[in-house]
């Protein structure tokens, strides 16, 4: 039974702009729920735009996995006035209708989770169901415009915990049968079963208001699923952390970037305690890869935009826990990895947001023997963990 994962996203957006592309705790808001669905039971995913830098970005950060695919959409259906059906029909008459079941996601709904795909999946898998939708339970009274309660009564007013309150459809993930959407052309129809989500994933982001608090609350969760364990790993940003964030440039391109002799050593003391080195940076630069080569590390990945993703795959392939990786980084591409490895650490002079979100803030300016405190501080750690 074949799987498809849809991701509708326009080019243009009136209430925030650019908002599909813009910076999420350091990733593209799309990104969140693409993620997800990566590590979903989805056997693909189609992200189905009008903007080219997106389907660029696709391409060309993705290629660790078969699953994802970036497909060029319809101007027309990509309006202020295009319904979200009009776009699966075009989306569905592309491809023939090549698709047993055909999953919905909502890229302003970066909340979602892989389970709550695969949820949402098994309605129709397991449940039997022609159709499912995710919806919220919210404990609110609701009133009408004349001034008439719709769901209690004012004279015998419920407590919270005595009751049952209302099921609130949250707009994050849809699945339907090949077999229902042809006959309905509607997202869900015929038997339709509802998957539960928590309450915060109510908000969808169509204002600034919104973004705020759902940016507050993924970090939140980033911050509640971790736990500082034995540090096995250690994970480096390049730029603002190897270096001081300055690049030298002549006519034929980057030319040159400083280093810091005392950090090589640390790395090397660092391995020798049985710490593995990892270094994910967002440039492709010929000089960091001599450089990490002279190191001696050979888990080097380059041109990566979308580390909190990436760093996802390395420890699903290797079988290795978030928990016991240490994580450093200096800016925002690095903030959803800040905040959700086990121990995460930044030089002195790093952005305010990421010293902000940090476990450790080390004394020592990037470039100028912040890894070499970093590698110190693991060693102290691990063997205080024996202890």
């Amino acid at each position: 039974m074949k799987k498809t994962g849809l991701i509708p996203l326009r080019k243009g957006s009136k209430s925030i702009v650019g908002k599909n592309k813009r910076k999420m705790v350091g990733r593209s808001l799309f990104t969140w729920v693409l993620k997800e669905a990566i590590f979903s039971d989805l056997d693909e995913i189609v992200v189905f735009t009008d903007d080219t830098e997106i389907i660029s970005l696709v391409e060309s950060q993705y290629k660790w996995t078969e699953k994802v695919k970036a497909v060029l959409r319809n101007d027309q259906n990509a309006n202020d006035t295009a319904s979200t059906e009009s776009v699966l029909i075009e989306f569905s008459e592309m491809i023939k209708y090549d698709y047993d079941i055909l999953c919905l996601l909502q890229a302003t709904s970066p909340l979602t989770t892989y389970l709550d795909i695969n949820k949402s999946l098994d309605a129709i898998q397991n449940d039997k169901y022609d159709s499912a939708l995710t919806v919220v339970n919210t404990h609110h009274f609701i009133w009408s415009k004349d001034g008439k309660p719709l769901n209690y009564d004012v004279f015998n007013r419920p407590r919270r915990q005595d009751f049952e309150g209302l099921l609130i459809e949250n707009g994050a993930v849809y699945v339907t049968t090949k077999e229902a959407f042809i006959a309905s052309k509607n997202r869900v129809s015929g038997n339709i079963g509802l998957v539960k989500m928590p309450e915060e994933s109510l908000y969808e982001i169509d204002t600034e208001s919104d973004w705020l608090i759902v940016e507050q609350l993924l970090m939140d969760r980033l911050k509640k699923e971790k736990e500082s364990k034995k540090i096995t790993h250690l994970v480096l940003d390049v730029d603002g952390v190897f270096t001081d964030g300055t690049i030298f440039y002549d006519k034929n391109g980057e030319s040159a970037k400083q280093f810091d002799m005392r950090d090589g050593m640390g790395l090397e003391i660092l391995r020798e305690h049985g710490v593995e080195v990892l270094v994910m940076t967002s440039e492709q630069s010929e000089i960091v890869a001599q450089r990490m080569k002279k190191l001696k590390i050979e888990n080097v990945y380059l041109g990566v935009k979308d580390k909190f993703a990436l760093l996802r795959k390395i420890l699903k392939d290797r079988n290795l826990s978030l928990n016991n990786m240490a994580y450093m980084g200096d800016d925002v591409n690095d903030l959803a990895n800040i905040c959700s490895a086990g121990w995460s650490l930044t030089p002195n002079n790093a952005t305010q947001i990421v010293k902000l979100h940090a476990d450790i803030i080390l004394s020592k300016n990037s470039g100028d023997g912040a890894i070499r405190e970093a590698c110190e501080f693991i060693i102290k750690y691990n063997k205080r963990q024996l202890e």
